[in-house]
Parts: C-alpha cells; structure tokens; sequence
C-alpha cells in the first residue's frame, strides 16, 4: 500500500518523473503549469520545502515502496485552524479509491499534527473526478463560484472532528 509522506527534499527526483509522467493527464481536466515548472522544478521545489518549515503549508506526496510518486496532497495557506486542500494523482493510480482513502488519512494528519478544523478546496467544474473525491470524503459545496487558471470553478468546505479518525 502507497504511504503518504511529508515533502522532503530527496522527494524531488521522483517528484518531478510524477508531474512530467502525468502532464498531459493533468493539463485534461486542470490548467497546465507550463514549461517554466518544469525548467526552474529544484528552486520551486526548494520554495516549497522552505515555505513548508514556516508552518503557511503542508506537502504530502504519495508514495510506493520504491518510492514512485502516485499523488500530491498539500495543505496551502494554513491559519486560523483552516487550511487549502490540493491533490493531484497519477492516471495510473485513478480508479482505485486511492485519493478518497489517502484525504481521509489526510484528516487524521490535519486533527492530530496540525490543529486544523477547516479545510477548503476547489476543483473546475469539468473535473469531475475530483469533485467526486471531495464530495466522497464529506466536502460541501459552499456557492461560491471560482476562477482556477482560468477556469470556472466550484468553491468547496469540510469541517473536521476533532476525534483521531478526522471524520464527522
């Protein structure tokens, strides 16, 4: 079973073979990151590790034995005891239930390492596997409407429980 890992900087080799692998799959249903991703992927990876140790955000990768990456869950712009959900998934690892299992491992981590109580998220209207996955793991929709790289969008919310399972 893939274990979901904190971002460390021996992620990163892995980490970029992930996003280069998948980068047609994800550029289907989310805007693009662009070549500039790819071309500067170690300083934006060091970005991530250094804007993670201020406590503004925490990234999870999933992670095989051999350590493949199959998935990106980062919690952003942590205040307040809330936080923004983003995940991301490689179209090898889709239809297995693995987003839905590793977001629900997520809340124990938001409850019990991070002191979160809100998370919020939100996915383009066109990707429906991903408002699956959030609808699945007891996210609501809030009403509001969202532009995401352009994109018309849908605003999300899950209240957490304070209990070590992380579900209401």
């Amino acid at each position: 079973m893939p274990e979901l890992q904190r971002l460390r900087p021996d992620h990163a080799p892995a980490l970029l073979a992930f996003e280069e692998e998948n980068r047609a799959f994800f550029a289907a249903s989310v805007p693009d990151r662009g070549d500039d991703y790819f071309t500067h992927f170690a300083a934006r990876h060091a970005s991530l590790l250094a804007e993670q140790a201020t406590g503004a955000c925490h990234f999870h990768v999933l992670v095989t034995e051999d350590g493949e990456v199959l998935g990106r869950f980062n919690l952003m712009d942590v205040a307040d005891g809330a936080a923004e959900l983003g995940f991301r998934l490689a179209e090898k690892a889709t239809g297995r239930g693995l987003a839905t299992l590793t977001i629900r491992e997520l809340f124990t981590l938001c409850t019990t390492a991070y002191a979160l109580t809100t998370l919020r998220a939100g996915a383009t209207v066109t990707n429906t596997a991903s408002r699956s996955v959030l609808t699945r793991t007891g996210f609501v929709l809030t009403g509001e409407e969202l532009v995401l790289g352009g994109e018309r969008g849908v605003g999300y919310v899950r209240e957490l429980a304070a209990g070590p399972s992380g579900h209401a």
